[in-house]
This record gives structure tokens, C-alpha cells and sequence, in this order.
């Protein structure tokens, strides 16, 4: 049996976080946003968001904070987290 690339796990997560029904709290809401933003867009800059409320400042916060995470260690970081809430 061969083992899966990280590419396709991390799109099995990204599938199983779309379909969870379960109420989260806002701080790994924000893990979750900032690993898959690092996994897919890089690090973040502030073009990405134009406007200023508060809840584009926490989601630009939390995904600045992991920054220093190159891509594959983030979508590693996101699998985790996703499949430790899905257990």
C-alpha cells in the first residue's frame, strides 16, 4: 500500500474541516485559518486585507504569528489539528 503525499492529506483535511458541524472556539478557528493560509498563500503581507475591522485583525494576526512555518510544515500542522477534533 502507498502512502499518501502530504498534498493529498492536506486536501483530505481541508475536506473534512469544510464538512464539520461542530461549534469551534474562535482561538483555533483562528489555528485553523492561519495554517491554511501559510500552507497555501505563504507568508502573510499586509495587501491580503484591505479592510481594517477587528476580525480581519485577529485572522491577519494569527496567520502573522506563524510566519516563520514553510509551507509543508503548516499543511502538517493543519492535518493535526483537523484530525485531533475530528477523534
Amino acid at each position: 500500500m502507498q502512502e499518501k503525499n502530504l498534498d493529498t492529506l492536506f486536501q483530505e483535511a481541508y475536506e473534512k474541516a469544510s464538512n464539520m458541524t461542530q461549534a469551534l472556539p474562535q482561538d483555533v478557528m483562528l489555528k485553523i485559518y492561519a495554517y491554511y493560509k501559510q500552507a497555501t498563500l505563504g507568508d502573510a503581507k499586509k495587501s491580503y486585507y484591505q479592510s481594517y475591522d477587528l476580525r480581519s485583525a485577529f485572522k491577519m494576526n494569527a496567520w502573522m504569528q506563524i510566519r516563520h512555518l514553510s509551507a509543508d510544515e503548516a499543511k502538517q500542522h493543519y492535518i493535526d489539528l483537523i484530525n485531533s477534533l475530528i477523534k
